[in-house]
């Protein structure tokens, strides 16, 4: 294209953020109704234009496109560009953001201007993650989300705000470090930083082994994956309900396409020899948090633990490396960014109103709410991943891809389809049938703005559900190009270590995919 469309994408909404900033100058009504109207805006024009990548995207090519490059950051280099696997992550949180500031619209009345700010600001910096073509540019957006996410969960959050902001920010930033030192390694051996790059050298084996370790231990933070889970909860709980929806939807989606980018491509052999660590992790995660998921009495943690659920498949699908567990689990994240995040505006709904999210207050509200009722209904059925819904496709898919390498794996993994069941339907039953506990007489349905932001959610459940082409043929040539590389990868070093002796040439891993 003719003008820079990726980083008008990216750096409007940081636009809309300093208009903000120079428009409202005090705390009137008038400046929060400035405030939110800016942001509102801002995100459905940057939305809007997103969608002119979706258009012109072409799905039959594995290269990056609508690449930009300039090299006049010394060392790095300001590359961007999208392929099949980032832009729907960049779709998704472009798509998600107008919801969140219109589910803000009334429930945030404290310091309006700083919070539609932290938001703008936040979504230039996940776009940028997503977009990133140079290592050093990826790290600093990567890592720039945390502070604004920082500040919402502490300033707009519940009691134990400051707790949960701090004990988010400590775990997410101590893995990252390790990944820092890890991009400096990469830079020593290949001399670049550039993605692209990066992804046609030949990684020795030993730096393979640790740089794919470090790098995991920021991404699985970032899932989070069972054992370094237990930030989530706590963040979810205290967060403000658009807080919680971006953080199910779009951050922790982040260390899946952080595997996807790096992990796979570019340490192909360490990936492969660490499969079983992260099919166990997997397994567990899927077992045990929907477990800990049973027991909940908060409507938000019990949602939080089946997100760290839900992501054991995707990194099970993942590591799967094969068609059917790669697209699952991109389709997995997709679909879970659009139904986690539209559970955490459910319990938004009610707690707005009642100003408690202990499952034992709510009972019988079918009776007062039943549009709420059925909306509830359609995202329950998702998470279980009822077939019709876009949750039956991902968990469908990486199931597939797993049972083609090791059937094991796969088999335990699907008792976390069942207990899924259990926790979402109990908890739908606590909530919405039942009698009608007094406390509720008075509780009124969902009103026009509400009906607003659940409509696209519940259409997308449903039209994914049923017609899942588009996303899964939008990320299909690059994943076939990414297992590729993958599949030579392992194959050089299956007949290296068959042949002896090895010379210094045959230990470095041929490039693990093919030139973009």
């Amino acid at each position: 294209m003719n003008w820079p469309v990726l980083s008008v994408v990216t750096f409007l909404p940081l636009l809309g953020a300093l208009l903000i900033m120079l428009m409202v100058r005090c705390n009137g009504e008038l400046a929060k109704g400035t405030a939110r109207w800016v942001a509102m805006w801002t995100t459905l024009v940057t939305f809007a234009i997103s969608l002119v990548m979706v258009q012109r995207f072409d799905a039959s090519s594995a290269e990056f496109q609508f690449a930009e490059k300039h090299d006049w950051l010394g060392v790095a280099s300001y590359h961007m560009g999208v392929d099949g696997i980032s832009l729907p992550f960049v779709i998704l949180t472009t798509a998600l953001m107008p919801i969140c500031i219109l589910a803000s619209w009334t429930s945030i009345q404290k310091r309006v201007k700083e919070y539609m700010i932290a938001f703008l600001v936040l979504e230039t910096l996940m776009i940028g993650t997503f977009s990133a073509l140079d290592l050093v540019l990826f790290y600093l957006f990567f890592e720039g989300g945390l502070i604004p996410m920082f500040l919402i969960i502490g300033v707009w959050g519940g009691q134990r705000r400051v707790y949960a902001s701090f004990k988010f920010f400590l775990y997410t930033l101590a893995g990252s470090v390790l990944m820092l030192l890890a991009i400096m390694a990469m830079y020593w051996e290949a001399g670049t930083t550039d993605i692209p790059a990066l992804l046609k050298h030949g990684f020795p084996v030993g730096l393979q082994t640790w740089a794919w370790l470090a790098f995991f231990a920021s991404f699985a933070v970032k899932m989070p994956m069972w054992p370094v889970h237990t930030w989530l909860p706590d963040a979810h709980v205290e967060a403000p309900t658009a807080g919680s929806v971006i953080l199910a939807a779009i951050l922790l989606k982040m260390g899946g396409y952080g595997f996807l980018r790096f992990s796979l491509p570019m340490f192909p052999v360490a990936s492969h020899d660490f499969t079983p660590l992260v099919y166990t992790m997997s397994v567990v995660a899927i077992i045990y948090t929907s477990l800990v998921a049973l027991m909940q009495e908060d409507v938000k943690k019990l949602i939080a633990y089946s997100s760290v659920a839900h992501m054991g498949f995707v990194t099970m699908g993942i590591f799967a490396a094969t068609t059917q567990g790669v697209s699952g689990a991109v389709f997995q994240m997709i679909s879970h960014g659009i139904v986690s995040g539209a559970l955490f505006l459910c319990v938004g709904v009610v707690y707005d109103r009642m100003h408690t999210r202990e499952i034992a207050f709510y009972g019988g509200l079918v009776t007062r709410m039943p549009l709420y009722a059925m909306i509830f209904l359609v995202f329950t059925l998702a998470n279980v991943g009822l077939p019709g819904t876009s949750g039956f496709v991902g968990e469908f898919l990486s199931l597939i891809g797993t049972f083609k390498t090791n059937i094991p794996v796969a088999s335990l993994a699907t008792i976390g389809v069942i207990l899924s069941a259990a926790y979402a339907l109990w908890l739908y039953r606590k909530m919405i049938f039942g009698t009608l506990k007094p406390a509720l007489e008075g509780i009124r349905d969902i009103g026009l703005r509400e009906a607003v932001i659940f409509a696209p959610l519940v259409i997308l459940t449903i039209l994914f559900g049923v017609a899942p082409k588009p996303v899964l043929d939008m990320s299909a040539t690059s994943i076939a190009q990414l297992l590729d590389g993958y599949n030579k990868a392992i194959g050089v070093k299956t007949a290296t270590t068959q042949s002896a002796p090895v010379t210094a040439l045959e230990a470095r891993i041929i490039p693990v995919s093919v030139a973009r």
